[in-house]
């Protein structure tokens, strides 16, 4: 019993000891822990190592700008973005980030490099998407995406990245723009999406998802 109990004790002063060190914790409360230490063991469970998730649910956030992902990190933070799948992933997780540790995430992931998914389809789909791309939809008054987003979706200070992006991910993001005020920062882009129809982005989302190999 004497053997099983001083085990159990060592064991247990172990791992207190490994939760301990801020280079191996997932100890969202602690201004120790860095960002990179965040982004490789807590993050990566949903948005990947490298900022390149696999689930559609989550945003590519690899090669993504810095000045977008510090200002959506302190909306999470401050729950000024709520829109659903933003507030049950990401409130919780960003409570307690210190801005330090906010502009460290940002940095790493703005230095991963870009997503690269080439899809096959129909090459009339991405021509469509292209056009509303680079032009936008002048009969409904929606401009080009281009013109914020920058020539190749490569992003622009607090506009986002959206070149190589998950197509469901920003199908539900623009469906987000469209019917709600759950990102509040965004108004400019409710104004956008209002007059898309459901067709319209699916095109250009699916553009964008193979833009780099395109």
């Amino acid at each position: 019993m004497k053997i099983a109990t001083l085990s159990i004790v060592v064991a247990a002063a172990a791992l207190a000891a490994g939760c301990a060190n801020p280079e191996r914790s997932r100890d969202l409360a602690n201004p120790k822990v860095s960002a990179l230490v965040t982004a490789q063991q807590v993050c990566s469970n949903c948005h990947g190592v490298n900022g390149v998730s696999v689930s559609p649910n989550f945003p590519i956030l690899a090669a993504q700008t810095e000045p977008y992902l510090v200002a959506q990190l302190t909306a999470f933070r401050s729950h000024g973005r709520h829109d659903p799948e933003g507030f049950e992933y990401m409130w919780g997780i960003s409570r307690s980030l210190t801005d330090d540790q906010i502009k460290g995430l940002a940095a790493y992931y703005s230095s991963q490099a870009p997503a690269r998914e080439a899809i096959e389809g129909d090459r009339s789909r991405f021509d469509a998407g292209k056009a509303i791309f680079e032009k936008g939809v002048p009969a409904a008054g929606v401009p080009a995406c281009a013109s914020c987003h920058g020539d190749k979706g490569q992003g622009n200070a607090t506009f986002p990245r959206i070149a190589g992006q998950h197509v469901d991910y920003l199908v539900k993001q623009l469906g987000v723009f469209k019917r709600t005020e759950q990102r509040p920062e965004g108004a400019i882009m409710k104004t956008v999406a209002h007059n898309l129809t459901r067709k319209d982005m699916e095109e250009v989302a699916t553009y964008l998802q193979a833009m780099p190999d395109l």
